[in-house]
């Protein structure tokens, strides 16, 4: 079933022309659109409006993108909103920062409107996906996730998932045993059609593995091809 409430999506950029340009052809898609320049104004906003996706310009004064990431992080209300960087910073290192901050996506200026759009539908897509009725809960040792409640845990504790990082581990889990490819992957949880950095994907895996704690070694990583679930594992839960 699809969701067919209108999306909120909030754009920061201290850019207005930035901000002019994504608004219209978001707005051209059907979304709702707020769109702030000041990037001071940004929680106090989002907490308002209550978006269901966030596109953050990184270099901005007094508060860059970055810094904003980690405060939708932090706030109950906001932390699992999706959030897509789009910024000048093009560098490898840059777009890893990013990924790590917690952001679900990087574009790199200048871009194409177009791929922006798509990325966007991609994302809140796979954010709005509910759980399957045949199967509601998944297991791997001491991994536990609840794909209707959207939750995750690990060694009878709760962890935090971002909505890509929690498609992810549900994949593999799904198919555990199977060999996943980088591009496999970059196409069922990103849903990526075309040629896309599958770095995206090493990044991910790695801040998955870290939130795994303990049971990190679940995922196997199968050099030059991609990632699997393992068919089984030594207990490593303290007890």
């Amino acid at each position: 079933m699809t969701d067919s409430k209108v999306k909120k999506i909030l754009i920061v950029d201290d850019e207005a022309d930035v901000t002019e340009l994504v608004s219209y052809h978001l707005k051209a898609k059907g979304y709702q659109v707020e769109a702030i320049n000041n990037p001071n104004n940004s929680l106090g906003t989002a907490r308002t409006f209550l978006p269901d996706l966030v596109i953050l310009d990184v270099m901005m004064p007094d508060l860059n993108g970055v810094q904003i990431c980690r405060l939708l992080r932090a706030d109950p209300q906001l932390k699992k909103v999706p959030v897509i960087f789009l910024t000048a910073k093009a560098e490898e290192s840059d777009r890893i920062q990013g990924l790590e901050t917690g952001a679900d996506d990087y574009i790199c200026k200048p871009f194409s409107t177009k791929e922006l759009v798509l990325r966007v539908q991609s994302i809140l897509r796979r954010a709005s996906e509910g759980g399957g009725e045949e199967v509601k809960k998944l297991q791997a040792g001491d991994i536990v996730i609840d794909i209707e409640r959207h939750e995750a845990v690990v060694c009878g504790k709760a962890i935090e998932l971002t909505a890509t990082e929690f498609k992810l581990l549900r994949l593999l889990m799904e198919r555990r045993g199977r060999v996943q490819t980088r591009e496999h992957l970059l196409i069922n949880v990103w849903n990526y059609e075309t040629e896309i950095e599958t770095r995206t994907v090493d990044t991910h895996v790695r801040r998955l593995r870290e939130k795994l704690g303990a049971e990190a070694d679940w995922i196997e990583t199968i050099r030059g091809v991609g990632y699997r679930l393992a068919e089984r594992k030594v207990q490593t839960c303290p007890t």
